[in-house]
């Protein structure tokens, strides 16, 4: 019994990583649309675009996603395109 309650309890813990994960990428992809809110393109792209930044970033990286763009050019370039902003 005791097993079983070590297993859930651990489950919860990765659970609650996992929500706690998923709520930094929001803030992330939030102040990447935020950022970019005078592009010439749907909001809808610049999410996608975001979005695949935020993908392609370390979940240990301090920057934002438009500091570690200018690092990065080709990742830049790659989520552009696969964000229709062209």
């Amino acid at each position: 019994m005791k097993f079983v309650a070590m297993a859930f309890l651990s489950l919860g813990v990765l659970c609650a990583g996992g929500l706690a994960q998923a709520d930094d990428n929001a803030k992330w992809v939030a102040q990447c649309q935020k950022d970019n809110s005078d592009a010439k393109v749907s909001p809808d792209v610049v999410t996608k675009y975001c979005t695949c930044m935020n993908n392609k970033m370390s979940d240990s990286e301090t920057r934002t996603i438009t500091e570690w763009e200018k690092a990065n050019p080709q990742s830049r370039k790659a989520c552009e395109k696969e964000a229709g902003w062209m």
